[in-house]
């Protein structure tokens, strides 16, 4: 039999062992609400050590989210536990994440301590944003098809009515006639265009970059003002499979995008990267190829961020609103996925494409030979 103070020395030897294992990022807090302890998926997430952290407070970490002070404070009063579950911590421009956040209070030498478990829900929180945006686009596309047929029916009629009218009245009437027309044609123009391309894409097997070489290409030609644009390519990306003009389209659609919303010393920069285990609309991808479009201008108002690919969606008064919605429907026709994260001095715009695995069989018939 083992007596009680041996189970209670190899609790105490496994509890130490423990938290240095957790991929739970663990915060200790004294009752001074300052930090003693950091397990090492807290330093990795703080990306600090203990001993820059030991004896800081918790304003380093927190500062500008609904965790302060007081709340921590109030947590050591009255020994009420509480979870926050969207907390975002910026700790420097290139450092910002969002965690979940579980205080509770806990008890160390005779002296009461705050225990911090965060666990970032980053990638958890992209893909079910990504999802519902997805699952949003695609009922709001069958809902302008559905519209642009109870649309344009009655416009055909009443465009045919008009050209036959025009034939029985003088010339003097059919300038209203003309008008009718012309506003019938209008109108079918502009829920043509709602509805994006409709043609399937023609697959072939691209150079990426020479794709992004031709769009570079037109914008030179169609701006009278040089843009500054900059390459950041990755050559060893293989071939991709897409449409050359249909890929081409959607990509100058967000570079036209990107120099209406900058100044003249701003800069665009195009990028390309091979990323793996990703996951495109729901979908796990083990190959892609990323197509980053990025500016240093002023950002995308918050206000629209969420509806950024909606027709009709624009930041400025002279946009169409249309631009953006083309080219998610593009590359919704490639299997990929289009994104956004903008802030002021940094707008991405981010393409995934799926690269094709060779089959299994090729890859076996290859190693026999």
């Amino acid at each position: 039999m083992y007596n009680r103070s041996d189970i209670q020395k190899q609790k105490l030897i496994y509890q130490q062992a423990l938290a240095s294992q957790l991929i739970t990022a663990v915060i200790i807090l004294n009752d001074q609400l300052r930090i003693v302890y950091v397990n090492p998926a807290a330093e990795a997430l703080l990306i600090k050590s203990l001993y820059r952290l030991y004896g800081t407070t918790t304003e380093l970490i927190f500062a500008n989210t609904s965790i302060n002070a007081k709340r921590l404070q109030q947590l050591l009063n009255t020994g009420q536990e509480f979870t926050d579950s969207d907390v975002v911590i910026t700790l420097n421009k290139s450092h910002r994440f969002t965690a979940e956040l579980t205080a509770s209070p806990v008890e160390f030498e005779n002296s009461p301590h705050v225990l911090l478990e965060l666990k970032q829900i980053d990638h958890q929180k992209q893909i079910s944003l990504e999802v519902f945006q997805q699952q949003q686009w695609i009922a709001g596309r069958d809902l302008i098809k559905g519209l642009a047929h109870e649309i344009k029916n009655p416009l055909g009629g009443l465009r045919g009515a008009a050209q036959l009218l025009s034939k029985e009245i003088g010339i003097e009437q059919q300038e209203y006639t003309s008008m009718i027309i012309e506003q019938a044609d209008r109108l079918t123009n502009l829920v043509d265009r709602l509805l994006g391309p409709n043609q399937l894409p023609q697959i072939h097997a691209q150079n990426i970059h020479s794709v992004l070489e031709k769009v570079c290409q037109l914008v030179d030609y169609s701006h009278d003002t040089s843009v500054n644009l900059k390459r950041d390519y990755d050559p060893s990306i293989p071939l991709v499979e897409c449409d050359h003009e249909k890929l081409q389209q959607a990509l100058l659609n967000i570079v036209n995008n990107a120099i209406q919303a900058i100044d003249k010393e701003n800069s665009i920069t195009l990028k390309t990267r091979i990323a793996s285990n990703i996951t495109i609309n729901g979908k796990r991808v083990k190959l892609a190829v990323e197509i980053s479009i990025i500016d240093d201008g002023p950002g995308i108002p918050s206000k629209i961020q969420d509806t950024l690919f909606y027709p009709m969606v624009s930041g400025r008064s002279n946009g169409t609103g249309l631009g953006l919605s083309i080219a998610q429907t593009l590359i919704n026709q490639h299997h990929g996925k289009l994104s956004c994260h903008s802030q002021p001095g940094h707008t991405e715009f981010m393409i995934v494409l799926p690269l094709k695995q060779p089959a299994s069989k090729d890859i076996n018939t290859r190693e026999e030979k």
